[in-house]
């Protein structure tokens, strides 16, 4: 999309509105920590249902797993 079309499209949006002033105020920068690379034995079935969820199969893996940790902790 050019420029243009994207501030109509934004122009065109009923949910789109300025931002305050003071929105970005508190911001701060942070780098996530690097994830640890593993090699991981899954049943071929669970393996497929994530992939045909498409690209980003193995984050949404981690969210689930993140939220498993998350309840049991």
């Amino acid at each position: 999309m050019t420029d243009k079309e994207i501030h109509k499209a934004i122009a065109s949006d009923p949910d789109a509105r300025p931002l305050p002033p003071d929105f970005w105020k508190n911001a701060t920068v942070s780098i996530p920590a690097p994830k640890h690379l593993l090699s991981l034995r899954l049943d071929p079935d669970t393996v497929a249902w994530f992939k045909a969820q498409g690209k980003g199969y193995q984050t949404r893996i981690n969210a689930v797993l993140r939220a498993y940790v998350k309840a049991h902790s």
